[in-house]
């Protein structure tokens, strides 16, 4: 069945059932839910805002300066910085649904039974609810798989940069087409250690396959350091503890297959660009054109990822790819 309809809803082509309501599209955002979710956040008034600013030191060296050569005093220098940023982009539905749609709220399609009623009780505002799901699930990809570009002109696109090209960039571990291993975790904890991490709130994402591996990987060990229940089988490791640091593992149905990364949430937040009088992810009717009621909602949303060396991926694993989001 197609999953969604293009232009205004009508009595025809959104029929009435009676039932419960389900999906097998993924609703939960975990990473966008960490970080703030569509109501936290900061704010900008630029579509492009600042990631932070770096700057190196010279490799330390023990310094050699006599006595005499210390009535001098050295050649000045400076320490340089380098400011980082990524931009919002437009995140845009439109709602349409017909009068007569929304009066035909006893008609119903599919199976009948004596009682039934129409499932949604309003088809507006449903459709809403589902819209701003839609955009959670549009921001949750966006901010893990986002690719970037910058407008040129009125009519290019901003696309805000995702993790997962931050990481390309910056601490990131080619697998190959391996399995994942303990030791491959532990060169890409070394990794991120050895490029400058903060290690402040560090949480790992994959999808369904890599989760169940980092199970396998630990079960042991866990099933020796702490009795089980007898009446109880199975594990789920949640928690990791390394030697820099501790970190949560999260299941995300919106990571490639064959990919983890390893992101400090700490430094990472939705922004949101306000329009003046409106807010920054609002609902508002369009105009009047005829008998149905037209609302849109609308956004301007980014990723600020703070640095690439605060977070670190693995690529390339053996993955089966059933699960992907895309």
């Amino acid at each position: 069945m197609p999953n969604s309809v293009n232009g205004t809803g009508n009595t025809f082509n959104l029929p009435n059932f009676a039932g419960e309501l389900f999906t097998a599209s993924p609703t939960r955002t975990p990473f966008l839910s960490m970080i703030g979710g569509l109501s936290g956040g900061r704010k900008t008034d630029n579509d492009r805002f600042p990631t932070g600013q770096l700057y190196e030191f010279p490799e330390p060296a023990q310094p050699g300066i006599s006595e005499t050569a210390s009535e001098t005093a050295p050649e000045a220098t400076a320490i340089v910085r380098e400011q980082k940023y990524n931009v919002t982009q437009i995140f845009h539905e439109t709602i349409s649904i017909t009068y007569a749609k929304q009066a035909n709220r006893g008609k119903l399609s599919g199976l009948n039974t004596a009682g039934q009623a129409a499932n949604p009780t309003s088809e507006l505002d449903w459709q809403i609810a589902r819209r701003l799901e839609k955009i959670a699930r549009d921001v949750e990809h966006t901010f893990i798989n986002g690719i970037y570009a910058e407008a040129t002109a009125a009519n290019v696109a901003n696309k805000t940069r995702g993790m997962l090209e931050l990481c390309s960039t910056g601490t990131h571990i080619d697998a190959g087409g391996a399995e994942l291993t303990v030791d491959l975790l532990k060169q890409l904890f070394k990794a991120m250690a050895d490029a400058g991490a903060f290690f402040g709130n560090m949480v790992l994402f994959c999808g369904s396959e890599q989760k169940q591996r980092i199970t396998s990987l630990y079960e042991k060990q866990l099933s020796y350091n702490a009795p089980a229940p007898r009446n109880v089988g199975g594990m789920n490791i949640q928690k990791l503890e390394t030697d820099f640091f501790e970190m949560g593992i999260c299941y995300n149905p919106f990571m490639k297959p064959g990919t983890l990364g390893v992101f400090d949430v700490s430094v990472c937040a939705p922004v949101f660009q306000d329009v003046p009088g409106k807010g920054t992810l609002f609902l508002e009717d369009l105009a009047k054109v005829g008998a149905s009621d037209r609302k849109q909602i609308y956004g301007e949303i980014g990723l600020d990822h703070g640095p690439a060396f605060m977070h670190g991926t693995i690529t390339g694993l053996k993955d089966s790819g059933a699960t992907a989001t895309e």
